[in-house]
């Protein structure tokens, strides 16, 4: 019987080392589409600019992350014999991974924001900031319940903040991060003439279409894995994330008027939403999620870019910052027993637990944008921006003309 034992634990210790490793390397594939992304959204100057950023920011997210940021969310540290860390076939390390790819999503998120103007040296910095102390402050007090917020909410209002896939933790924080960016930054040079908007038409549809495409895949990876364990996987998080999909997809075609700019984010708008409550939300309540989130992209990019002048080259306010609030409070509508969900979510931890994320990456933003602006500066000279970040910064263009 104990060897029977024995190795009905190996079996399940082995799959859901497999079950999550698997899931981080969708969510890693998912860095490819927020490269694409910016690639065929940015103008040509500045192509080879956006790949090396995200690569880039990727592997110094891995070092924060690693060596500081995984610790000061769940208080765990890799500096201990191998023999330890492979323990249950190394599951703790494949969880490491998985969560690595959320907090590198952040950088991924804001260098969007930021595209075309900043210096290249100070958002790594800002990345290993960032990722070592700003996001896992807030991963911690959410999903390990860091400094008692959880469980005084769960006290207070029968239910803790929900977030079961990072619509608010990893998605609004990323949107509200990139907004200080950007604010401190300024303005594309000639993007406004006259206190008008002047159109920077992106270089590439085909490119940005790729991006899209490879983000919703592993979108799947980035939601339904987020279970962490075989036992806990659950069809109804996948077929919420599909809806949300469509929901966002159709009510950016619509309300964005056929502009394939609009079409193509609105599916990622539906699945930023839907990352909250998706694994307790009706089919139904998630696809009003989604196409409520659609909609929000289009008239808050249109209205920051053209109303407001706040030069977000991807939008990623709006579709991650915006849309992630919108998640985590649908998450307290849509999540009731009475509109077809799964019950055991309080709208008003939502509200706090949203408010709360929003404030934090404000305040981290400006503070570590801010501090890095004042110390050695955030953006490009005139006419570095002018030639693009390709040619000044890593002296080579992304196409060659011979």
């Amino acid at each position: 019987m104990e060897n029977m034992q024995s190795a009905v634990d190996t079996l399940v210790h082995s799959s859901n080392t497999l079950f999550i490793l698997l899931g981080a390397v969708m969510v890693l594939a998912m860095h490819a589409g927020f490269a694409f992304l910016e690639v065929g959204t940015v103008r040509q100057k500045n192509q080879v600019n956006a790949l090396s950023k995200i690569l880039s920011d990727f592997a110094v997210s891995t070092l924060a992350y690693f060596f500081v940021g995984y610790w000061v969310s769940y208080g765990v540290t890799f500096l201990q014999p191998a023999a330890a860390l492979n323990v249950d076939h190394g599951y703790s390390l494949v969880k490491f991974f998985f969560l690595l790819t959320f907090a590198a999503a952040i950088p991924a998120i804001i260098s969007g924001g930021i595209a075309e103007r900043a210096r290249f040296a100070p958002q790594l910095c800002a990345t290993v900031l960032i990722v070592a102390f700003v996001y896992p402050f807030f991963e911690g007090v959410v999903w390990n319940g860091n400094f008692g917020l959880q469980a005084w909410l769960q006290a207070q209002f029968g239910a803790g903040f929900h977030d079961f896939a990072g619509s608010v933790v990893v998605h609004a924080m990323g949107g509200w991060l990139a907004l200080a960016a950007v604010l401190l930054l300024g303005p594309r040079n000639g993007r406004y003439r006259d206190g008008r908007l002047v159109a920077f038409a992106p270089s590439s549809i085909p490119f940005l279409a790729l991006g899209s495409w490879i983000l919703i895949v592993g979108w799947f990876g980035f939601n339904v894995m987020s279970a962490q364990t075989l036992p806990a996987v659950s069809g109804l998080v996948a077929i919420n994330s599909l809806m949300a999909m469509v929901g966002g997809t159709v009510a950016a075609l619509v309300v964005g008027r056929n502009d394939p700019g609009f079409l193509h984010n609105g599916p990622l708008a539906g699945l930023v939403a839907v990352c909250a409550g998706s694994d307790l939300m009706h089919p139904i309540g998630a696809l009003v999620t989604g196409a409520i989130a659609g909609a929000l992209f289009v008239w808050f990019f249109t209205a920051a870019q053209g109303k407001w002048k706040i030069d977000d080259v991807l939008g990623v306010w709006p579709l991650h910052g915006l849309c992630g609030v919108w998640g985590g409070i649908a998450c307290g509508i849509f999540g009731q027993s009475a509109l077809g969900g799964l019950g055991g979510v309080s709208l008003i931890s939502q509200l706090i637990g949203t408010t709360l994320g929003v404030v934090v990456a404000l305040c981290g933003g400006f503070a570590v944008y801010g501090a890095i602006k004042a110390v050695v500066g955030l953006r490009l000279t005139q006419e570095q921006e002018y030639y693009g970040a390709d040619l000044s910064i890593h002296k080579i263009g992304a196409v060659s003309q011979d």
